[in-house]
């Protein structure tokens, strides 16, 4: 994100010329690819909540009279709108864009083309030597991944939610017109602090509505389940899952990207007109009227937008999939929900039955893929990794990832009451709720019982005699965790909100 100081500086000139004074603080920024694997991963998804608080502190002890969040990565987008929702004056996001596509034996390359080779040379299929080779070209320029994975899908939900400028999501972080938009960004701010516009009047239920429609036709990542809900709730909206199912059934997938069971890239994606073009194709399926930070109305905006190549965005009357990217499962296994990327499923994985291989955590899984000890046709169950029960449900890029570069992505299936990574493809389904932490019934399933994935029919069940669960609850005891610092305090907010829910 080297790139980043110049787009500053360049919403600096914007605010100048437009007749204000800018100020500039950060935040932290954790990157999920240099937390993934280790503990870190646990930091990140709580890291959302701080970087919420921390831009609420100083935008309130300093009466900052409206802000330009400049983001680029998984939590910081997410984190960043929950600060804006919550201190409601006038805002505007702008990203760092995504990085260009490696290329590596005629194919792009990428953040998950390096992981998932690691699977490859697990498998024998790849070399250590030809690992090496990719991994030293697959990211050659700044931005943020180059597929649709959680970053990105943010971005282009931001353009969605009305909060950032048309192409915001998909300028690709290395081209000039990056600082032309974000010097534009600039002067748009003292325009929208002049005329009080404020978050409120932008991010309504209409425009949540909208950004979910456009996550369904993108095949987005399943982490827009978890971050428009918390969005949406500091503004007073109430945003369920049942509302992303309900969606996904009639909206259909239309982007052919990398992350959604694609193969065109971010840059391929803006060159065909990116997030407005994409909108204009929904536009019979979109509230138009919804207000932008452009002053204009989504109508408005996407008026003269048009699809530039139907090889990356394909016509609503011919989509790639009848059905939106993301389905929400539920059954004996999750009856309060769970969460699958539909569209990053193979046909033939959508109904998968197995018997179950448990992990009472990630690392435990790890050793058993890299070990080569998990049998075709089995579902791995990783639990104890949820919100409470993680602390933190940090993502299961690196087991799915695994599966998939072995080439058995089809043939292993993966169930969790952790979350997924944005990249993460094949029959994984993640938020199983309630957690294993909480007493679900993840917690009481035991190697050989019989799991039913059925995407189509939205089940997720655990095929036990209910019998047979009553005697394992009564058995089953919540495990012990030390926790301390900024995790302990993440946990007992969570648990203090939940209890006040319920």
């Amino acid at each position: 994100h080297m790139h980043l100081k110049r787009m500053v500086e360049a919403v600096k000139e914007g605010v100048w010329r437009g007749g204000g004074v800018p100020f500039e603080f950060n935040t932290i920024a954790i990157c999920d690819g240099l937390a993934m694997g280790h503990i870190g991963m646990k930091y990140s998804l709580p890291s959302r909540e701080l970087i919420a608080n921390s831009i609420e502190a100083m935008a309130e002890a300093h009466r900052l009279d409206g802000l330009v969040l400049l983001t680029n990565c998984d939590k910081i987008t997410p984190g960043m709108l929950m600060a804006a929702a919550r201190l409601n004056i006038p805002s505007i996001l702008i990203t760092g864009g995504p990085m260009g596509s490696g290329r590596w034996r005629n194919r792009k390359t990428g953040i998950l083309t390096v992981v998932e080779a690691v699977g490859e040379v697990l498998g024998r299929r790849l070399s250590i030597e030809e690992l090496t080779e990719l991994e030293r070209i697959a990211c050659p320029t700044c931005g943020s991944c180059n597929g649709l994975f959680t970053a990105n899908t943010m971005a282009c939900l931001s353009e969605a939610l009305g909060i950032a400028l048309p192409y915001t999501a998909t300028i690709p972080a290395y081209y000039s017109s990056r600082i032309s938009l974000a010097r534009k960004a600039g002067e748009q701010i003292v325009k929208l602090v002049n005329r009080n516009l404020t978050p409120s009047a932008i991010m309504t239920r209409e425009a949540f509505e909208n950004a979910i429609i456009v996550d369904m036709a993108l095949g987005g990542s399943t982490n827009t389940v978890l971050h428009l809900p918390a969005i949406a709730e500091e503004l007073g909206v109430e945003i369920s899952i049942d509302l992303f199912d309900e969606i996904s059934r009639r909206v259909p997938h239309l982007a052919n990207l990398i992350g959604s069971g694609g193969e065109m890239d971010m840059e391929d994606f803006h060159r065909a007109g990116g997030v407005p073009a994409l909108m204009s194709e929904l536009k019979t399926l979109l509230h138009l009227d919804a207000l932008t930070v452009t002053f204009k109305t989504v109508g408005e905006n996407i008026a003269d937008a048009k699809i530039l190549d139907y090889n990356v965005i394909k016509p609503i009357d011919k989509p790639l999939k009848s059905e939106g990217g993301i389905a929400i499962l539920k059954g004996s296994l999750a009856p309060q929900g769970s969460v699958v990327k539909a569209s990053a499923v193979s046909e033939r994985a959508k109904v998968f039955i197995g018997p179950a291989v448990v992990f009472n955590g990630q690392d435990e899984a790890l050793k058993a893929i890299e070990a080569g000890r998990i049998e075709k046709g089995s579902v791995i169950v990783i639990r104890y990794e949820g919100m409470m029960g993680g602390p933190g449900m940090q993502e299961m890029l690196i087991p799915t990832a695994l599966i998939y570069g072995m080439g058995l992505s089809d043939e292993i299936a993966l169930v969790t009451d952790g979350r997924f990574s944005g990249a993460t493809r094949g029959p994984c389904v993640g938020h199983v709720s309630p957690e294993a932490y909480e007493g679900g019934p993840i917690a009481l399933v035991e190697n050989g019982d019989e799991i039913e994935i059925n995407i189509p029919r939205r089940m997720l069940n655990l095929n036990v005699d209910r019998g047979t669960l009553e005697e394992r609850k009564r058995k089953w005891k919540r495990p012990e965790k030390k926790l301390k610092g900024f995790l302990a305090e993440y946990v007992t907010v969570k648990r203090s909100k939940s209890q006040v829910k319920s």
